[in-house]
């Protein structure tokens, strides 16, 4: 049943405007004066017909405003600081000539009006504004921000959506970013790939290259994933939205005269920690994973990507000269050309003779990718701990060992179970 604001909006779209809107409602209450002549009023028929005016001025004034609400109810009208936002659904040059039909080959719900959108994620046009509203500096934010460590040290902030957000982005990320294509090259947070398909491209490797993407989420600029929208089928209002539903800009927290702020440091981003980020990453890295598996196929080596963990391999047996300088120019060149910059300090080179891992495990020689020796004697002995009553080192606990032992089994399956049993029978 359409709420009272819905079956005020109709009445209005079906006078034409709200002006239009407006003079109906005056005439049917009975508010609108006929326009007259007052040179030959009496004083007294003058001081009447102004009162009127003024009442019709008056019932005008709760009707604009009570039809403006109306109208915010069922649209978007403004979007915050910097964002270009118009009601107006017609076409631009922007959109594909044929994005109705891009929408049905990728089998993407074909959502062309703000309405649609609401309604597929289920909330009101005011909760969807309220969602995607930018604001430089904001007193209340969508996420909630905490930090865990980095493996290579420090600290790494992490941006949850709040459960409101988190319910969209999830309905985004399952009916529309799971749909998109990506590259064979891709590895991360895909149905079917892991870390240890990732390793498994680099097995038995001459030569190893592992690079990292500098601040690779903050790269991704709300812009590009609307660009990731736009190219799927979605016109210029549903790509806008769908863009700052995903994003949210980093912030630092300040306080001024006792008030605390959340203020903008950049233009808005992918939040690690939302559930859309990962596989926008990999929507929109489709052109640099074919750029770049291009590049390995030239010179003989192999190349994959787990996140913003890229590596490439050159197979023992391969005759000829490697040509590392260009491998390594040419992968330059294309991850800046692409929008990227690679972190220098992460760039490494692993021969034969050494250890050498992809994504954690270890990857020498024609087994299948492992986890390090070191990391099951750790688990043996925390093991052997608790089974003789000693306990476990500080800062560590049977979650963090159950979950270690999890890893294991995604590529030592019986090992990994029965250390993932026997950890269970303490907690």
């Amino acid at each position: 049943m359409a709420t009272e604001w819905e079956q005020r909006w109709a009445e209005i779209e079906k006078a034409g405007s709200i002006n239009a809107y407006i003079q109906q409602q005056l005439v049917a209450k009975g508010f609108l004066i006929e326009r007259r002549a007052t040179d030959n009023m009496t004083p007294r028929e003058l001081e009447q017909y102004k009162k009127s005016l003024k009442t019709e001025a008056e019932e005008k004034a709760k009707l604009r405003k009570a039809a403006w609400q109306v109208y915010k109810a069922n649209h978007i009208v403004y979007l915050g600081d910097g964002i270009y936002w118009t009601d107006d659904t017609s076409t631009d040059d922007f959109d594909l000539v044929s994005a109705e039909k891009r929408l049905l080959d990728n089998q993407l719900p074909a959502i062309i009006k703000v309405t649609q959108l609401a309604e597929q994620l289920k909330l009101t046009i005011p909760q969807l504004r309220q969602l995607c509203f930018h604001r430089e500096a904001a007193t209340d934010l969508n996420y909630t921000r905490f930090e865990i460590p980095k493996r290579s040290g420090g600290m790494r902030p992490i941006w949850a959506p709040r459960p409101l957000l988190k319910q969209a982005q999830r309905w985004v990320l399952e009916n529309i970013l799971e749909r998109l294509i990506v590259h064979g090259a891709a590895h991360g947070f895909l149905m079917g790939r892991s870390i240890a398909t990732n390793a498994a491209q680099h097995i038995n490797s001459e030569l190893l290259i592992k690079l990292d993407i500098k601040e690779f989420f903050p790269t991704i600029s709300w812009r590009r994933v609307k660009g990731v929208f736009r190219k799927a089928g979605y016109r210029e209002q549903i790509a806008t939205l769908l863009a700052l539903l995903c994003t949210e800009a980093p912030r630092e927290m300040v306080e001024s005269q006792g008030k605390k702020y959340f203020v903008a440091l950049g233009a808005r981003c992918l939040p690690q920690g939302a559930p859309t980020s990962p596989a926008l990453t990999n929507a929109l890295c489709l052109r640099l994973d074919r750029r770049l598996t291009g590049i390995a196929n030239k010179f003989g080596w192999r190349y994959s990507r787990y996140a913003d963990d890229l590596t490439f391999s050159l197979p023992v047996g391969h005759q000829g000269d490697p040509h590392i300088t260009q491998v390594l120019g040419s992968i330059q060149r294309v991850i800046g050309e692409e929008g990227f910059e690679l972190n220098r300090a992460k760039t490494h080179i692993v021969r034969r003779g050494a250890v050498q891992e992809v994504t954690g495990l270890v990857v020498n020689n024609n087994n299948a990718p492992r986890v390090k020796r070191e990391t099951k004697r750790q688990m043996r002995a925390a093991l052997h701990n608790l089974k003789t009553g000693k306990g476990l080192k500080e800062g560590e606990s049977i979650h963090r060992l159950k979950g270690y032992a999890a890893y294991i089994a995604m590529t030592e399956k019986e090992l990994g179970m029965r250390l993932l049993q026997e950890f269970s029978a303490f907690g």
